[in-house]
């Protein structure tokens, strides 16, 4: 009985058979790909007050981000095809031909890795006039 107490006990102290000898970080993978197909308004006379832009697409995971010019916008999820983010003022300043992104971010795998990557989405136009 001593014996196999003794050998049982080593094996725990060597971490043979509890699972834990040894780690192994799975990489992440590639992410759910946002795809955006209208903004709603398209356009905004320069100088114009803030406004509410509706992004319609698919893929929009919960906690996507709307970038307005590669600054990312305080976001709102209406559902997996729908977004709305606030533009401030400051961003209808001046005229322009501004670049939006949606961004699925990246998620956690824990502790052994895993997870997904953070995906953006095709890219739109939204004129400032």
């Amino acid at each position: 009985m001593r014996m196999i107490s003794a050998l049982l006990f080593a094996a725990l102290l060597t971490g043979i058979g509890c699972g834990y000898g040894s780690t192994t970080n799975t990489p992440a993978t590639a992410g759910a790909m946002p795809a955006i197909a209208q903004l709603a308004p398209n356009q905004a006379p320069a100088g114009s007050g803030g406004l509410t832009l509706t992004v319609n697409g698919t893929n929009f995971s919960t906690n996507a981000v709307v970038n307005f010019n590669n600054m990312a916008l305080t976001t709102s999820y209406v559902t997996g095809s729908q977004l709305t983010a606030a533009v401030p003022n400051s961003a209808l300043a001046t005229a322009a031909s501004v670049r939006v992104t949606v961004t699925n971010p990246a998620l956690s795998g824990g502790i052994y890795g895993g997870g997904t990557l953070a995906e953006t989405s095709n890219s739109m136009t939204f004129t400032i006039q």
